[in-house]
């Protein structure tokens, strides 16, 4: 067997969820009621920042390696509002708080302002089964 070769990095994974999230945030914008869709929005964004934390590490590897530990730093302190988000959301979600999650949501549209993604992307609808990803982790793929 030949070796794995990884084409992605933590950086392109860390912007493609940042779109996602954008888009996720445009889309529940749009919603008029609470329905299935809803709820795939809403745990698709509280499960994007938990992994935008988990590439954290991964991008500031190569900088620790090299010393850079103070430019390390402040990437990991620009970004730990992600997770930590991203937990506060999975909360509140859980708790059927919506006015929480409308306000965490409004923090995060905040955070990701400059974050551009057009109309005509083509990301499709990446929240889609994201609830039961997050109620049942080990049980979906």
């Amino acid at each position: 067997m030949g070796r794995i070769i990884k084409t992605g990095s933590a950086g392109k994974d860390r912007i493609w969820l940042e779109k996602g999230i954008v888009i996720a945030i445009r889309e529940l914008a749009k919603q008029t009621g609470m329905d299935a869709t809803t709820y795939d929005l809403v745990a698709y964004i509280a499960l994007a920042l938990k992994a935008i934390g988990d590439t954290l590490d991964e991008s500031v590897a190569a900088w620790e390696k090299r010393g850079y530990w103070i430019k390390a730093d402040r990437y990991r302190m620009e970004w730990n509002w992600a997770p930590r988000m991203g937990e506060e959301l999975h909360r509140a979600i859980q708790e059927e708080d919506w006015a929480n999650v409308a306000n965490i949501t409004a923090q995060i549209s905040q955070k990701l302002s400059k974050v551009t993604v057009s109309e005509r992307n083509r990301m499709g609808a990446p929240w889609v089964g994201s609830w039961k990803r997050l109620i049942r982790p080990n049980h979906c793929h």
